[in-house]
């Protein structure tokens, strides 16, 4: 299973409820979720999509251990490579 890019988390996001104003093609891996306009289900979706898209499953607390794109990245991405 390929890790999971910053490009490909970001096309994932596109499609959970991003608002029109947010540029996510801007410097965004750092920056919390909730100021890039999205809530806590908005993140569930992005979850969900992330557990369908790269066969892994996220525990109940990884809301919050993922705050951030990057985040976001180390944690499916160590989750790929334990189920490797």
């Amino acid at each position: 299973m390929a890790d999971l890019g910053l490009e490909e988390l970001k096309k994932i996001m596109r499609t959970c409820g991003v608002a029109e104003s947010v540029d996510l093609d801007g410097d965004i891996i750092d920056t919390p979720f909730e100021l890039l306009g999205y809530d806590s289900l908005a993140v569930l979706e992005i979850q969900g999509q992330l557990e369908q898209s790269h066969a892994v499953l996220m525990s109940d607390d990884a809301l919050e251990q993922t705050k951030t794109p990057r985040q976001m990245l180390d944690f499916v991405n160590n989750l790929i490579m334990a189920g490797a």
